[in-house]
């Protein structure tokens, strides 16, 4: 039995084991798994873990027994399902199903932050290589990569730049901001910011916002640089830190931009833009209109501007004033001396202007102006005058000489008011007529410079200020002056008065007149220029304008484009212009194209002011925004200077048979006027180095010859005033008319005056002569010759000419002549002189015809033959001494031919002209010094003779007399 039972347990366990290897199960696992992999690492930890259980595994009914497992129950593996995943699941116990997820390479964050697949356990399987295998089904698996701080912050921008305004707190100027290529929150979140620059007056947040902790001054500093740097969460700094930018701008005040205050004009340019790149900065303020002023200040040049500076005269000339203008304030010269010693504005470019501080007055010489002005005429003059004073300031007066002190005709100053007085003569009819003109005038009083013309065709009377005309706003009328025969006196700057007269109802004034007696009153209190009278005629409008013009001024040329656009209005002179419109973009356009001209060709150097005054209006009509006034400055340079050469022949000698002629001597026959300036310029020169040519730049002066005007040549006598009884100087006025000049002459010279062309002065000056009727105790005459431009303005060099007078000696003069034999007479004999290209005339030869005298003198000639034979070696000796001591020393400036000369020479004059003291009782000796032997003196010798003690005259006088040694050779004794 017992046999039987161990058999039977033993046939149940193999059936048992039998049964169990069929695969009847599917292995099982969970629906779904969540994995955490660090993208270092490839172990993904999974929840729950990966665990495959088979049904089919054997029970274990007690611990006593060994169990054995089937393939069957055993997980072979686990499958997944996906397209490229990164991962592989791998059994670690085959009985027990214990599996593990792992990357198959190393992962990356970055790249993908998360992966989701599925996966399958299979078990062995049954039969002998497990074919029979079962699969589970089916599980999702998520997993997440965990990052690694692997990346640094970087900037989104290389740099950062903006603009603030100064004087505020902004609360974000500008942000920067950064990014981290980390693919965590933790690691790719930047956590803060930081300026890395110290001591800066900003900060910056969390968020990469910077902001001001002050407020900004842009004079302090207009820019700053900040260096920025940033943080993640990991607390990796920024690879690389980032530069920002901030720009300080002044507070927005609407202005005009882009001015220049210095502009610099060089003289012959043309025009110059002033505002070539000048904008309006409105600070976005919606504008509807513009206007601006831009004013050229010039009131300190001349008078009130860049004008010519030719005298008042000539500046009638040339605006086509006809004749008949006379000037009462020339500049002071030999011919119009009555300005002398009054004083001058002085620094103004050489114009013509005359200070009157109440004490000064000037006489006008009788014959300047007609005491009686034919009607109609015109009064003109240049005024400086400011402030008003409650006492008459006479500027032109024509009074009583003596006795009524009445004022004929007048233009004075009183209270800002402008007055003419103009009283009937007393030729006209018994009638109440106009006697006074007033004008009440902003101009009298505003210290600034104006021009007055004032036209009289009576009984209406216009006046001319600056060019725009004004009517008399009070008349008063009066009866015509008594009849009667006081002469009257001109006066500029004061009113003539007799102490002594009757009907005196002006203030005496106790301040002498300069050079004269206390008799003004009413004394002027300013500056003059340009006083004219012009009778006969009146003035037109055209000639008007052309005096008041000036010669620099604003100019604009307005683009086609914006023409209509803007509306441009000048003042009479253009020293300033408006403009008006309403587009902002043609308004600058415009002001880009202003500019500055002068049109002189020697501009007054200097500086010229210059402001532009804006007003802007907005939607509302009204002055929205205040633009504050631009100021600068025009700088005209100093122009090339001409400089003004006379030249030609300075010494030369004449007959003076010439002389005396009606003709006389042509002082200028070959006078030359050239006027040059000079310059620097850059002129590349090639130097050799080597084989090789070096260009370099050097600078050079270059002389240039350059055309203008002259005003004025005048011709003045050097010594002695001129004799009018027996000298004068002369030329042909017809000729200096037909050149629409003037002459006026006197016992010390001859001035030209009138603007015109060096050629035509070059014409007129070679056509004055000099005449002397009475030569014999002439032997020389100096000249000086001076012409200058713009009234004084460039002055030519002082030419100076010498003229000789050569005097034919005649022995019919001297009865010591007598006893020279004929012989001797016809031996000495020479050429005709000829001077620095002109023939002087032949003197006639000396003739001897013998006389009852003669017998007496034979006579008395036995008896000198031993002084005459004495006096000839002496002669003789002191002549070759004479040429020995001077022939080094001779300058020969004129070193003339005296071959063709017939000149008689007594030898008993020399003699005795040596030894006078000697012979003081002889009577031969008594008549050459009576004065004839000056008749037989050469002209060299009396030139040496007339200087005093010029080494020059001199020397030409010891080698002419030289030349006119003479031969006794075949002297008969």
């Amino acid at each position: 039995m017992r046999i039987r039972g161990a058999v039977g347990l033993l046939l149940g366990l193999l059936c048992a084991v039998e049964a169990a290897k069929v695969n009847k199960h599917k292995p099982w696992i969970e629906t779904t798994y969540h994995g955490i992999v660090t993208e270092n690492d490839d172990k993904v930890l999974l929840d729950p873990p990966l665990i495959a259980l088979d049904k089919d595994a054997p029970l274990r009914y007690a611990e006593s027994f060994e169990v054995t497992f089937t393939k069957e129950g055993e997980i072979c593996g686990f499958r997944i399902h996906g397209q490229n995943v990164p991962f592989e699941a791998v059994v670690l116990d085959k009985s027990t199903g214990e599996g593990v997820i792992r990357a198959k390479d190393k992962l990356d964050c970055e790249l993908q932050k998360e992966h989701t697949f599925t996966i399958q356990a299979y078990d062995c399987g049954e039969g002998p290589e497990g074919d029979n295998m079962k699969k589970s089904h089916k599980a999702t698996v998520h997993i997440r990569v965990n990052d690694v701080n692997e990346y640094s912050p970087v900037f989104k921008e290389k740099s950062y730049k903006t603009t603030v305004i100064e004087g505020k707190k902004y609360d974000s100027i500008l942000k920067v901001e950064a990014v981290d290529a980390d693919c965590s929150f933790q690691f790719s979140q930047i956590c803060s910011y930081e300026i890395v620059t110290p001591d800066v007056p900003f900060s910056i947040d969390k968020d990469g916002n910077i902001k001001n902790t002050e407020k900004l001054n842009y004079s302090k500093d207009r820019m700053y640089k900040l260096t920025v740097t940033a943080y993640d969460c990991g607390k990796n700094r920024a690879s690389e830190d980032v530069l920002v930018k901030i720009n300080i701008k002044p507070t927005c005040k609407p202005s005009w931009q882009g001015f220049n205050k210095r502009i610099e004009y060089e003289p012959g340019t043309g025009s110059l833009a002033l505002f070539p790149s000048m904008h309006l900065e409105t600070c976005e303020e919606p504008i509807t209109s513009i206007q601006a002023s831009i004013m050229l200040e010039t009131n300190h040049i001349g008078k009130g501007c860049d004008r010519d500076t030719y005298s008042e005269k000539s500046l009638h000339k040339l605006c086509g004033a006809s004749t008949g203008t006379v000037e009462l304030l020339p500049a002071p010269s030999t011919s119009a001396n009555w300005t002398v010693g009054l004083p001058t504005d002085n620094g103004h470019d050489s114009d013509q202007v005359f200070e009157f501080n109440g004490t000064q007055a000037i006489k006008v010489p009788e014959g300047v102006v007609s005491t009686t002005l034919k009607e109609p005429f015109t009064i003109s003059v240049w005024m400086r005058h400011g402030p008003g004073s409650r006492e008459k300031e006479t500027i032109l007066c024509n009074s009583d000489k003596t006795e009524m002190n009445r004022h004929h005709y007048s233009l004075y100053v009183h209270n800002c008011r402008l007055v003419l007085l103009l009283r009937q003569e007393p030729t006209e009819s018994e009638n109440y007529k106009p006697a006074e003109f007033h004008w009440k005038l902003d101009q009298v009083c505003d210290k600034e410079w104006h021009h007055y013309v004032l036209n009289i065709e009576f009984p209406a009377v216009t006046l001319f200020v600056d060019g725009a005309t004004f009517e008399p706003f009070l008349v008063t009328e009066d009866y015509p002056l008594h009849a009667s025969k006081i002469e009257t006196q001109l006066t500029i700057g004061a009113c003539w008065q007799d102490l002594s007269g009757h009907d005196n109802d002006t203030e005496t004034l106790s301040e002498p007149l300069t050079g004269g007696s206390a008799r003004m009153t009413q004394y002027f209190r300013g500056n003059l220029a340009g006083l004219m009278i012009r009778s006969g005629k009146l003035e037109n409008k055209k000639v008007i304008d052309c005096l008041y013009t000036c010669k620099e001024g604003l100019d604009v040329q307005l683009p086609e484009e914006v023409a209509s656009a803007v509306k441009v209005e000048f003042n009479p002179n253009q020293s300033s212009l408006s403009l008006e419109g309403d587009d902002i973009e043609s308004f600058e356009k415009v002001m880009q194209h202003i500019s500055y001209l002068n049109s002189r060709q020697f501009p007054t150097p200097g500086i010229r002011h210059l402001r532009v005054t804006t007003t802007v209006k907005c939607f509302n009509e009204e002055t929205c925004i205040s633009v504050p006034d631009s100021e600068g400055y025009v700088m005209v340079l100093q122009p090339e200077e001409p400089k003004i050469s006379l030249s030609g022949i300075d010494h030369f000698a004449r007959g003076a048979a010439e002389f005396e002629s009606t003709e006389g001597v042509t002082l200028f026959p070959e006078l030359r006027i050239v006027s040059t300036i000079t310059r620097e310029v850059e002129v590349e020169a090639e130097t050799e180095t080597e084989g090789e040519d070096d260009p370099t730049v050097q600078e050079t002066v270059v002389s240039e010859e350059i055309m203008h005007n002259l005003d004025t040549c005048e011709v003045t006598v050097v010594g002695d005033d001129l004799n009018g009884d027996h000298e004068s100087l002369e030329v042909d006025l017809a000729q200096i008319q037909q050149r629409t000049l003037e002459m006026s002459s006197s016992n010390v010279g001859m001035v030209i005056t009138g603007v015109n062309t060096m050629a035509n002065y070059e014409q007129v000056l070679h056509l004055i002569r000099y005449r002397n009727w009475h030569t014999e105790a002439l032997f020389d005459r100096k000249f000086k010759l001076v012409c200058s431009e713009l009234n004084g303005r460039y002055i030519s060099n002082d030419f100076k000419v010498e003229v000789n007078v050569i005097h034919t000696a005649n022995p019919m003069d001297h009865a010591n002549n007598a006893m020279v034999q004929p012989q001797f007479i016809n031996q000495v004999q020479h050429a005709s002189v000829d001077l620095s290209g002109h023939n002087l005339m032949n003197t006639h030869q000396a003739s001897v015809v013998p006389s009852a005298a003669t017998i007496v003198i034979v006579v008395c000639v036995s008896f000198l033959v031993f002084m005459i034979i004495l006096g000839v070696f002496r002669i003789r000796a002191a002549h070759q001494s004479t040429m020995r001591d001077q022939e080094s020393g001779k300058e020969n400036e004129m070193d003339w031919d005296d071959s063709a000369l017939t000149i008689t020479v007594n030898p008993m004059e020399t003699y005795e002209d040596q030894h006078s003291s000697e012979e003081e009782g002889d009577e031969e000796e008594e008549e050459s010094e009576d004065g004839e032997e000056e008749d037989d003196i050469t002209s060299a010798e009396s030139d040496s003779s007339e200087d005093e003690g010029g080494e020059q005259e001199d020397q030409q006088g010891s080698s002419r007399q030289q030349q006119l040694e003479w031969d006794d050779s075949t002297l008969n004794y």
